[in-house]
């Protein structure tokens, strides 16, 4: 005979067993999310010592009016974009190449994912290493072999190249995650479907948009969403390739460390997350609304 639990007997029992697991992540995400809230209304002097001053809603005052903090949310923006159109783009189009077999695929698939998998300070010394005003590779190449240009190229000591050149080192290096996504669901899909299609006279782009792209569909929403996310609050990768490029990981961290305004930092980022939080809520509803249509 089998017993029926009733669900609303379990309950106490389920929220017993989950206990320590809210209460850790209370600990680590609810608490100092609170704290980081409770900052911003305050101003932190240099002095530990010294207390905290009640400054109100001043540091959100000082951000509207703070013309930098807006110049780096548009390179932000920017940056996010294009990493996010680069990357995704170029891991589908390298896992529909994967996607058939063909003599050392195994092997070409475990370098593919190596710029994903390797530390990031080693992969940022090798680009600035390659990319050097006096011995880079890049300019070797560039000057002395191919003689494209009479004088090397300063790549990081412009703003824009730094730019493109931060947008390049970060396509290459997060490729490889919607790589991975892609492939894995790309294996999913029934090869009968491509056979149909072509049988009914569809070209590669018809069979791509009528078999691939609905299957890949909720693969792309979540790696475009989480990579997003990832890109918005990008600091260590931007910080250590150059200082010409001042998105708002690297403003807000110049605030907090440089300009010793703790107060202002933690405003700083209230802001990001809102912000953050409001364009994911329209970008989830119109992949609902696409998906529902």
């Amino acid at each position: 005979m089998i017993k029926k639990f009733s669900t609303k007997s379990d309950a106490p029992f389920a929220m017993l067993l989950l206990a320590p697991s809210l209460l850790l992540l209370g600990m680590l995400v609810l608490y100092p999310m609170l704290s980081n809230v409770q900052i911003s209304f305050l101003q932190i002097p240099l002095n530990p010592r010294l207390e905290s001053t009640f400054v109100g809603l001043d540091n959100y005052l000082d951000i509207i009016s703070d013309p930098e903090f807006y110049h780096a949310l548009w390179g932000t923006l920017w940056y996010t974009s294009l990493v996010v159109a680069g990357s995704t783009a170029l891991g589908l189009g390298v896992a529909l190449l994967f996607n058939r077999e063909f003599r050392f695929r195994k092997t070409a698939r475990s370098l593919i994912i190596l710029p994903y998998v390797m530390p990031s300070i080693s992969l940022v010394f090798a680009w600035k290493y390659m990319f050097n005003n006096s011995y880079g590779v890049v300019n070797y190449i560039g000057v002395d072999v191919l003689n494209l240009t009479d004088t090397p190229p300063l790549w990081f000591d412009n703003p824009d190249s730094s730019f493109a050149l931060v947008v390049l080192f970060a396509i290459w290096r997060y490729f490889p995650y919607a790589f991975i996504s892609f492939l894995a669901i790309l294996q999913t899909v029934d090869k009968s479907l491509y056979e149909a299609a072509e049988m009914d006279g569809a070209n590669a782009w018809q069979r791509f948009k009528i078999v691939t792209l609905p299957a890949i569909m909720p693969v792309l929403a979540t790696i475009v969403t989480l990579r997003a996310i990832w890109m918005f609050y990008m600091f260590a990768d931007v910080y250590l390739l150059t200082n010409k490029v001042n998105i708002l990981g690297v403003y807000l961290y110049k605030t907090a460390f440089a300009f010793n305004d703790l107060g202002k930092a933690a405003a700083m980022s209230v802001v990001l997350f809102v912000i953050m939080f409001v364009i994911i809520l329209i970008a989830r509803k119109r992949v609902n609304l696409n998906g529902n249509s």
